[in-house]
């Protein structure tokens, strides 16, 4: 019998350590602020073409890539660019039927 009540003594003592932490780390969360400001949005004119779109080409995805993009972020960006172009080439190829 005494060994049962310990059992739920540390269940119970864990679950209130637990649930003290989660509680304490929500609340710690609420109160800080973002550590850095989004940056401002990028006007575009009003005749740019959506990212994507089948009227998009490769070298508009490529001056899309930011000028301070690390070496591995450029390549990425380079191979979706490259992606991208590849699968709307079906596309264009059929929208003057």
């Amino acid at each position: 019998m005494h060994r049962q009540s310990s059992i739920y003594c540390t269940i119970f003592a864990g679950t209130f350590v637990l649930l003290s932490g989660i509680l304490a780390s929500s609340v710690q969360g609420a109160n800080t602020a973002p550590a850095v400001p989004a940056p401002p949005a990028a006007t575009l004119p009003s005749n740019a073409i959506a990212a994507g779109a089948s009227e998009d080409s490769l070298q508009a995805c490529l001056a899309r890539i930011p000028k301070n993009a690390t070496t591995g972020q450029r390549l990425m960006a380079e191979l979706s660019c490259r992606r991208d172009d590849g699968d709307r080439k079906p596309f264009q190829a059929t929208l003057g039927r």
